[in-house]
């Protein structure tokens, strides 16, 4: 089974939009088809993003707290990584290259072309759509 981690703007698009790869991928996800990998960094981050007031037009404040409790409670949550500057061009990033890397991640989905794009990056960084298209065929 992969080890995935998953950043927080899938994370985002997947709680607030019903159709797309995120929402396809926290489908999968609950129906046990990968384990993702969270630290709570990553949970922070994705809580403190939805709970910006421009998201109460997509989800309430309860729906919010009931997605990191989901993701908490069924996900991998792994220590924060040490820093380790230098992994993205989006220093805000390297967080979860590191994250990725530390605990053995199979893999990381952004839907980041800075992310995506890194050469030599330690663990392979897909687009949900890449990482959905990978279960697919069986690798």
């Amino acid at each position: 089974m992969f080890r995935v981690v998953i950043d927080p703007g899938v994370l985002v698009a997947a709680l607030i939009s019903s159709k797309g790869a995120p929402r396809a991928l926290l489908q999968i996800w609950i129906e046990g088809a990968f384990e993702l990998i969270v630290s709570s960094k990553l949970l922070t981050e994705l809580e403190s993003v939805l709970r910006r007031e421009k998201f109460r037009t997509y989800v309430t404040l309860r729906d919010v707290n009931a997605y990191i409790a989901l993701l908490r409670r069924f996900s991998t949550v792994a220590p924060d990584p040490d820093s380790a500057p230098g992994l993205s061009p989006d220093p805000g990033d390297d967080y979860l290259i590191a994250l990725a890397a530390a605990d053995s991640a199979d893999y990381l989905i952004s839907g980041d072309s800075h992310l995506i794009d890194i050469p030599n990056s330690p663990v392979p960084v897909l687009s949900p759509r890449a990482f959905l298209n990978r279960l697919q065929m069986g690798h």
